[in-house]
């Protein structure tokens, strides 16, 4: 039973660096966005720039693993 639940976590958090930044990446934008309403309208692109950002870091880390 538990190679089962393994298996299906695996196909939603295969990096678990990614996942956690992401969460995190994502969260501080959102409060941020929510206590500064000045920051609202940029809220998008900082998001967006952030999460390519993780997603090239994590693929540099996994290029130098192989």
């Amino acid at each position: 039973m538990r190679a089962v639940i393994d298996e299906i976590v695996g196909l939603f958090v295969d990096d678990g660096f990614l996942a956690a930044a992401l969460v995190l990446w994502c969260g501080a934008v959102g409060l941020l966005a929510a206590t500064a309403p000045g920051i609202a309208g940029v809220g998008g692109p900082v998001l967006s720039v952030g999460c390519a950002v993780i997603l090239l870091a994590t693929v540099m880390r996994a290029s130098r693993r192989r």
